[in-house]
């Protein structure tokens, strides 16, 4: 006879485990169990911020939080006026763990150690009387006559659930038994990554970084702004970040060879308005008989500045004609770069796709296909930039299951 639980959490990671926590402070009396495939639970927590843990991120106004995610902005909404960042910083401080805020507004436990958020995930599982499953796969779910669900599991294994919430991540297995049941999923392709490069500008720059470049992707309105951080294998930082989450579709579609443009200023949008800033330059007392490769401009460090340069470093900017200072100018707004390949960053691997968002209520994140099963985190086609904005994605849909789950 198959074991009944009142609440079935398939996949043991953040979602997972806060949607079992929050459900059981609710509901004591209930059966929870978390299922885990593995032999180890809460494992993106623990490698997440380099092992400290970027639990979230200090932005406290949902309309500017939802900003930070390609695809979930406008579902994100209402949900972050339930539960957002300062929500997640109360529920940790209850327990004892406080967070910090760091300059860029990421945030961190005091403790700058990841294993201390992973305690106090599985210590307050085990404190609610949550069982953890491991080496248990998921292959199938039938519903039953009684509007249960059957789990049937690996090692001939089944269970009864009157409620099933999946926390499987970017699961493959997992919504391939979603689409068995009618669900759609979107495709899941890479969304968070370094672009790689192969361009004479850049050889032996690796370590270099530009504090504020703007980016723009080839024949699309793609474009992000920000650091720019030069690698071995080619770009990385914060502005090539963002434009690989926003344009994760459109990258993979021409399968990461494409053309990016980079305006190395930063500031001037139009190759004139840089041109008319050069002229001034070009008859400044202080620089018009200086060498343009030993006067850098807009923050471009000196090394990628004579390269950018080339063929005019020796000339004085008075020297310049009118069609040379042009060409400098479409260098600085306009460089062409070719994009051969994507990178990974750091450890850190983040995909857009997943159930389709049309197909979740999120007022209760319950499928709208289906009584009794919900979702959370990175099962559904969520997505954002690094800076813990995926996690907060997590708890937030994670603790709004967990309300209607144990309302109902």
């Amino acid at each position: 006879m198959a074991q009944n639980f009142q609440l079935v959490v398939i996949g043991g990671g953040a979602a997972g485990f806060f949607a079992a926590i929050n459900y059981a402070l609710l509901q004591p009396t209930h059966q929870v169990v978390i299922i885990e495939k593995t032999n180890r639970v809460l494992d993106k927590v623990r490698i997440s911020g380099g092992g400290r843990c970027n639990v979230t991120h200090a932005c406290f106004v949902p309309r500017e939080l939802v900003k930070h995610y390609p695809r979930g902005e406008r579902e994100l909404l209402s949900a972050f006026s339930r539960f957002q960042p300062a929500d997640t910083m109360a529920w940790f401080a209850e327990r004892s763990v406080d967070l910090k805020i760091e300059a860029d507004g990421r945030m961190f436990p005091t403790s700058d150690n990841s294993q201390t958020i992973v305690d106090c995930l599985y210590q307050a599982a085990l404190q609610a009387g949550i069982k953890v499953w491991y080496k248990y796969a998921v292959e199938q779910l039938q519903p039953t006559e009684s509007g249960q669900w059957q789990v049937k599991m690996t090692q001939n294994t089944h269970l009864l659930a009157d409620k099933v919430f999946f926390a499987t991540g970017s699961s493959q297995s997992a919504w391939q038994i979603l689409q068995q049941l009618g669900h759609n999923i979107e495709k899941p392709v890479p969304s968070l990554f370094t672009f790689r490069l192969n361009d004479p500008l850049l050889s032996d720059l690796a370590g270099l970084s530009v504090p504020f470049v703007q980016i723009k992707l080839a024949d699309s309105k793609l474009q992000s702004m920000g650091a720019l951080l030069v690698t071995h294998w080619g770009l990385s930082g914060p502005a090539v970040l963002r434009l690989s989450a926003w344009g994760a579709l459109v990258l993979h579609e021409r399968h990461y060879q494409t053309t990016i443009f980079v305006n190395w200023t930063g500031s001037y949008d139009t190759v004139d308005s840089c041109y008319d800033a050069l002229s001034d330059l070009r008859q400044d007392e202080d620089y018009k008989r200086k060498q343009t490769a030993n006067t850098p401009q807009f923050s471009i460090p000196l090394r990628l500045w004579k390269r950018l340069m080339g063929e005019f470093s020796a000339l004085q900017w008075a020297a310049l004609s009118n069609k040379q200072l042009l060409q400098i100018a479409q260098r600085l707004v306009a460089y062409p770069l070719q994009m051969v390949g994507k990178g990974v960053f750091k450890d850190e691997f983040v995909t857009c796709g997943g159930i389709s968002l049309k197909e979740v209520d999120f007022k209760t994140m319950q499928s709208k296909h289906f009584s009794n099963i919900y979702f959370g985190g990175e099962c559904l086609n969520i997505d954002a930039i690094t800076g813990g904005f995926n996690f907060q994605a997590a708890w937030t849909t994670a603790w709004i299951a967990a309300q209607a789950m144990a309302a109902t």
